[in-house]
């Protein structure tokens, strides 16, 4: 918005506020909010406070000083549990860092032995996986909306799930220190399938020492009209 808008003043004041809850939860964001199995720590925030003092401004003409008051982008870093602000998004200060997807043919399922690397492969294998529509692989935590009870959104264990070979699992070597991860990330896959259709998704999972992953974002492509 800020770069494509036709109207200056709709590309001059746009905010964002960055929750690290599930959707249409920050309100109840507590001291200690639990997203799945993860405690990411006080994730309070005056968010009605803000909300209402936005409307007040815009539709009702109020000079409450919002714009001036509130950061262009605020938000919610989990690990740190803190909140930080920038002037844009991505931060200014961040370095999109690129990693690849090696292994020597048998990536399948966290047994397997997929890499993720900073350098690309010297080698081109492929990796293979069958799927089966009646036999799919479920969704457990991840970006759910509005189900009802039937799924739980947030971060849980993938252990249990990458124990199947239609996962492909690819891993890299331990950090050395922390790093953090704000903006966007990006994929490019290379993929043939010989079937009519396939959905493929993507998790980006956070590997503890005592061997627990949680998934930290995920999206999923069909990718029959790609």
């Amino acid at each position: 918005m800020r770069e494509n808008a036709s109207d200056s003043e709709i590309r001059d004041n746009q905010y964002l506020v960055i929750a690290p809850t599930l959707h249409c939860g920050f309100t109840r964001a507590t001291e200690e909010t639990i997203v799945g199995e993860r405690n990411v720590g006080d994730a309070t925030y005056p968010y009605s406070e803000v909300i209402y003092d936005w409307f007040d401004y815009w539709l009702k003409g109020e000079n409450n000083n919002i714009t001036e008051e509130q950061s262009r982008v605020t938000y919610y870093t989990m690990g740190y549990n803190e909140w930080q602000t920038a002037d844009q998004w991505p931060p200014a200060d961040a370095v999109n860092t690129v990693f690849y997807l090696d292994s020597e043919g048998s990536a399948n399922s966290r047994n397997g032995d997929g890499k993720l690397t900073n350098e690309a492969p010297s080698s081109d294998y492929k990796d293979t996986f069958t799927y089966d529509p009646m036999d799919p692989v479920p969704s457990y935590g991840g970006n759910v909306c509005c189900t009802g009870n039937a799924v739980q959104g947030g971060a849980f264990d993938q252990r249990e799930m990458e124990l199947r070979d239609d996962i492909l699992v690819y891993t890299s070597q331990p950090l050395e220190e922390g790093i953090e991860v704000s903006g966007f990330i990006k994929s490019r896959l290379y993929l043939s399938s010989d079937v009519k259709d396939t959905d493929v998704t993507i998790k980006l999972i956070d590997m503890y020492p005592d061997g627990s992953a949680y998934n930290l974002d995920e999206t999923i492509q069909r990718v029959r009209y790609r």
